[in-house]
């Protein structure tokens, strides 16, 4: 089976700029989905499809054939610092509003998002830190059962 993992990023980035910070990150080839089929990605190569829609994190990546063995906050923790970007990888809480925000500096805590869909696809906009402090948080179970619990921090030396 093909992992996938799928990303959005702070602002327009364009797939020129991601396909080598993923390379970088990942250390293995990263090719545009569609210049090889995925039968045949015995090289070990990512194939990354880049695309963008409105709303606080519009560019969005899908990650497909990952290394074994890679542990995607540790690979989007290191994509993060040499994007010089946030980004957010869904929780483990399948709430389609909860993601994992990974600073540039890499450190990673959990977030809430307004999901909105549209023909151009989901817009995610008006980000808030995932805490005890909000009522919602505070009473919502997923949250609490999440490995992310509300104030959940995970500083960058410990991401890296």
């Amino acid at each position: 089976m093909i992992e996938l993992w799928n990303w959005r990023i702070e602002g327009r980035v364009a797939a020129t700029e991601i396909r080598p910070a993923l390379a970088d990150a990942l250390g293995v080839p990263v090719l545009p989905l569609g210049a090889i089929d995925p039968a045949d990605l015995s090289q070990g190569a990512v194939l990354a499809d880049v695309w963008h829609r409105p709303g606080d994190f519009p560019t969005a990546v899908d990650c497909y054939a990952v290394p074994t063995g890679a542990v995607e906050v540790v690979a989007v923790a290191a994509f993060a610092r040499r994007l010089r970007r946030a980004c957010l990888l869904p929780d483990d809480t399948l709430d389609a509003g909860r993601h994992l925000l990974v600073t540039p500096d890499g450190t990673i805590r959990p977030v809430h998002l307004d999901v909105r869909e549209t023909d151009d696809g989901v817009i995610l906009s008006n980000q808030r830190l995932c805490t005890v402090l909000s009522p919602r948080c505070r009473g919502w179970a997923p949250c609490h059962q999440s490995r992310w619990v509300p104030d959940s921090v995970l500083p960058a030396l410990a991401a890296a």
